[in-house]
């Protein structure tokens, strides 16, 4: 789908300014997409109201149409007209992590159209905490509905120059912030009466959510593969994601197990994705680092991916994340670049 789009646009990477966000809502008033900056990674943005612009947004992705889109907004005003009802739940993790990298699956209006929500009854709600993001909602005057600025099932773009690399021609503009703070997709929960259950881990973790709601149930879906004909109510579940060409395949094990492991098992030419330089001492294998802990991991993990391809490197053995905190999103991310391959010592 994404290889036959219609490349006709002259893509503008434009500062932050309040002129340029100006372009880009008035872009997005008249049914275009841009890339937009939030805190977790870049996003395409288009009117969450507006079926065609939606439909643009996949286009422009190449994504399948039964992944379900992110609903922005900019401030509480505007859920009442999104939203059928929001569960006490979702009340305390609002006043809690909003603004913030928290989507919340609610039940949802019949002003968001079902391309937007994939044809479910629910959507995801977000208010992002990037300034640049609800500055642009506010001009705009309408939700946005804004997947990863990517090619989809590619590496999500923590950088500008990330978006232009896949979307140049795709769109007509992209607003610069910078880097990414977070660096990951947002966490995706969902209510089930005094429940909540964790659908996609993200900067806010399951033992954060913990502090609000005693019972946080952590999806399967998290950690395991989910049929590409399941129904699903977030996005990054399904198919096959943040993928580099290279191929990617985690160890889990101690750190001196991995290392024999890899003295005995890789290539000379093969690469170590680590922790840290030390990880690999002594191998003879080059080594890649992409975080001394969880959080800096979650910063760098797309924009080290990415880096896999520009050197053109071929078969990669990566060090597995912590499974908690933050580092449940990292092996999240990594264990579906990956495509599920892992060997465990």
């Amino acid at each position: 789908m994404g290889s036959v789009y219609n490349c006709n646009y002259d893509t503008k990477l434009l500062d932050n300014s309040s002129s340029s966000i100006e372009y880009a809502a008035e872009l997005i008033r008249r049914g275009e997409v841009v890339g937009m900056p939030t805190e977790t990674v870049y996003g395409l943005a288009a009117n969450a109201l507006d079926p065609q612009a939606v439909s643009r947004i996949f286009t422009a992705k190449g994504r399948p149409q039964d992944n379900p889109l992110i609903v922005h907004i900019a401030d509480m005003d505007m859920i009442d007209r999104l939203v059928r009802e929001l569960p006490q739940n979702a009340v305390s993790c609002a006043e809690r992590f909003w603004p913030g990298p928290l989507t919340m699956i609610l039940p949802k209006r019949d002003i968001i159209p079902e391309v937007t929500s994939a044809g479910l009854p629910t959507a995801g709600i977000r208010m992002p905490s990037n300034k640049t993001a609800r500055a642009l909602i506010r001009t705009a005057g309408v939700p946005l509905a804004a997947p990863s600025a990517n090619l989809s099932g590619s590496p999500s773009p923590t950088k500008a120059e990330h978006v232009f690399k896949d979307m140049n021609g795709r769109i007509p503009c992209i607003l610069d912030d910078g880097g990414c703070a977070v660096g990951v997709e947002s966490t995706v929960i969902a209510f089930e009466g005094d429940s909540i259950r964790l659908l996609r881990p993200g900067f806010i973790s399951a033992e954060e959510l913990r502090e609000v709601c005693d019972d946080v149930i952590i999806d399967k879906g998290v950690v395991e593969a989910v049929a590409n004909d399941a129904v699903v109510a977030s996005p990054g579940m399904k198919y096959k994601h943040y993928a580099p060409k290279a191929d990617i395949t985690i160890i889990d094990a101690p750190l001196d197990d991995l290392r024999r492991w890899c003295a005995e098992n890789t290539a000379p030419d093969d690469v170590l994705m680590v922790f840290c330089e030390s990880d690999g001492e002594g191998l003879g294998r080059k080594c890649i680092c992409y975080g001394h802990d969880s959080t800096e991991q979650a910063r760098q993990l797309f924009d080290v991916l990415r880096g896999l391809d520009d050197k053109g490197i071929k078969r990669v053995f990566a060090r597995c994340p912590e499974k908690t905190g933050v580092g449940l999103a990292v092996y999240n991310r990594l264990l579906r670049a990956a495509g599920f391959q892992v060997i465990k010592l």
